[in-house]
């Protein structure tokens, strides 16, 4: 008698989970932009406790600024987790999977496209200080940092588990990513440039562009495109 075939059910709901988990992101992240763009007072009460709390801090205390401005200059900035984006994608294209290579490129791409849309079209003020500890330009809704980080490090733990990365090198980079794109937001609202509704917008949206672009890929591999790689 044939054994029962487990796959196809598992990838089922793998595919409702991440449609659902891609659309949820976006309701949230749609409500957090229509919230600030109406000035919604609680959150913009929220927004300025925040900020003034972490900034009387910060202002007590250089050393730990200084460290958070390496941080979010040199570890978390956007250039550099592009920088890591860039050598997936070198190592999918020398590996074969060109059409995946392309794929993982458009969605940073768009990424960034809806990042800076949204900032000139929400135009929202960076937080202005008598005596800042940093400084950052441009619209400041999304947190580009926020948004740039969970998009990649949620591009790059999807291609680690798609090639079958094991378990010790698969922990490791998921507690990376985690605290890399928590801790970027942090750094972010800690040196006083960003509200918590700019780092939670980028946050959502990131996720939102991460598992829906996931989800698009499998449509279409399902549809006749290549098939995904075996685990070595």
């Amino acid at each position: 008698m044939p054994s029962p075939q487990l796959s196809p059910p598992t990838r089922t709901r793998s595919r409702v989970t991440l449609l659902g988990a891609g659309t949820v992101c976006a309701l949230l992240a749609l409500t957090v932009l229509v919230l600030v763009a109406v000035r919604w007072s609680p959150l913009m009460t929220l927004d300025r406790d925040v900020a003034d709390a972490l900034h009387r801090r910060a202002v007590a205390e250089p050393g730990l600024v200084h460290v958070n401005r390496i941080l979010t200059d040199w570890a978390w900035d956007p250039w550099t987790m592009r920088a890591l984006m860039a050598v997936a994608v070198v190592v999918l294209w020398w590996r074969g999977a060109r059409v995946l290579a392309v794929w993982v490129v458009a969605t940073s791409v768009l990424a960034t496209l809806v990042q800076q849309g949204l900032k000139s079209a929400v135009g929202r003020e960076r937080p202005h200080w008598p005596d800042p500890v940093d400084s950052a330009h441009y619209a400041a809704f999304p947190s580009g940092h926020a948004m740039t980080a969970m998009v990649s490090f949620g591009l790059l733990l999807w291609l680690l588990r798609r090639y079958g990365a094991g378990p010790r090198l698969w922990w490791t980079a998921l507690v990376v990513a985690c605290v890399s794109v928590v801790g970027v937001g942090l750094t972010r609202l800690y040196l006083g440039v960003h509200w918590l509704s700019d780092v939670l917008g980028g946050w959502l949206f990131g996720a939102a562009l991460v598992a829906l672009s996931i989800d698009g890929f499998a449509r279409y591999e399902r549809r006749g495109g290549r098939r995904r790689p075996r685990s070595s």
